[in-house]
């Protein structure tokens, strides 16, 4: 098999007409159709049965992170509006959720609409109302980096976390193929019912179907669940233009995981482990990759990132699930880590071998996008068979739209 920096992504496309990418959510999350793929068999079911193909025992693990309102709209004297749409936190702050804690003042990475018509050492300034309170919120200007600015957010009372602020001020950004300015309905059907760490751009999509009733459901069957956290960053809608992977870069996410965790998804390698969403699977693949990286004795705890190409390239001996995720355990314990904080850029494509993961719950992804690459590593070149099926079969596309059960092709 080619390397995946051989590929060329146009490999990886099917028709999607704009009319089969949903705009909206249906009425109840779990009424959404699920795709189910099976070693070459497809069948179709509703999300709300989903525990009828799961055996007993196996467990599924989620992306708990919470989707901020991340684009703030300000409006110049002169009646032009500009956009200043908040990537991810500048590299001064540790993590996410530092940054995220940050009151009264924040440089953060951001894309910036009407940037041509924003002069030089000229402050944005932005007044609300929240909870009886008035806000008062400025931007500054501070750099130009290649793909994005480095804004200055700073507003009173200073006493509100920048979380907070962004809830008060911001207003949460669909994706760019929802051709639609977001409603008041976006505020919950656009998150998770369990989102927990505020921290993304985007939604971890596979779980918008999930219910208080299936979750109900799969706890009566003895189906366990556990939860990652991955802040979905803006990249993952990034297109790839370039003709061949190895040009493309891939975007790198925030990823926190507990001890605890760890020890659970060692414990249940005998059986089916199920990610729900590509960034959950992203999140326990690479796990196996930093314990590989502990054993060898590479991991530092200040320079702890797995790259995009590193895991097709490195050459020292294979080592079994159990192994990576036991030496893992052993160096947080030598550390006295109860979390693991830190970055992925892993790039799972056709060429990578699963070492954790059994099966994927996720939903339809665009042409030519990284996320199908996932999909096609998973389930080979049957994936233009599942795409096909669900065009033909009325399936909805996209953030919004229906989902599949994906069992790894064996």
């Amino acid at each position: 098999m080619k390397h995946p920096k051989e590929l060329s992504i146009l490999d990886y496309t099917y028709p999607l007409a704009d009319d089969r990418i949903a705009a909206f959510p249906l009425n109840e999350r779990d009424a959404s159709k699920l795709l189910i793929y099976d070693n070459g068999q497809i069948s179709t079911d509703t999300y709300r049965q989903l525990d009828d193909h799961i055996p007993a025992d196996s467990l599924l693990v989620f992306n708990n992170t919470k989707v901020v309102e991340a684009r703030l709209l300000f409006q110049k004297s002169t009646g032009g509006v500009i956009e200043i749409f908040c990537l991810e936190p500048h590299e001064q702050y540790a993590d996410i959720t530092s940054a995220m804690l940050q009151t009264g003042k924040v440089n953060w990475q951001c894309l910036v609409g009407g940037a041509s018509k924003w002069k030089a050492g000229q402050v944005l300034e932005k007044k609300l109302r929240y909870k009886n309170e008035e806000i008062h919120l400025q931007a500054a200007y501070i750099e130009k980096r290649a793909g994005c600015f480095i804004i200055e957010l700073s507003w009173t009372p200073d006493s509100l976390s920048f979380a907070e602020l962004l809830h008060a001020a911001g207003a949460i950004p669909l994706p760019p193929y929802i051709k639609r300015k977001a409603e008041d309905s976006d505020t919950e059907r656009y998150q998770t019912v369990y989102a927990k760490h505020d921290g993304s751009v985007a939604a971890p999509t596979a779980g918008l179907h999930f219910t208080e009733n299936i979750f109900n459901a799969l706890q009566e069957k003895k189906i366990r669940h556990d939860y990652v956290t991955l802040h979905v960053g803006a990249g993952t809608f990034k297109p790839v233009k370039a003709e061949k992977m190895n040009e493309h870069d891939m975007h790198a996410e925030w990823i926190d995981v507990s001890r605890s965790f760890i020890e659970t998804l060692l414990n249940s390698l005998s059986g089916n482990i199920i990610p729900v969403g590509t960034t959950s699977l992203r999140t326990v693949e690479s796990l196996y990759w930093f314990g590989k990286k502990a054993a060898s004795g590479e991991l530092r705890v200040m320079s702890m990132e797995i790259t995009q190409w590193e895991v097709y390239e490195r050459t020292e001996k294979e080592l079994t699930a159990k192994e990576a995720l036991s030496s893992l355990l052993e160096w947080m314990k030598e550390h006295n880590l109860e979390r693991l904080v830190t970055k992925t850029q892993i790039l799972i494509a056709p060429g990578y071998q699963f070492r954790i993961i059994n099966g994927l719950i996720t939903n339809f992804h665009q042409p030519q996008s990284t996320l199908l690459l996932l999909v096609a590593a998973l389930i080979g070149e049957d994936w233009r068979k599942v795409y096909e099926y669900a065009l033909n079969n009325d399936f909805r596309f996209l953030s919004y739209g229906d989902g599949s059960l994906l069992w790894r092709k064996r």
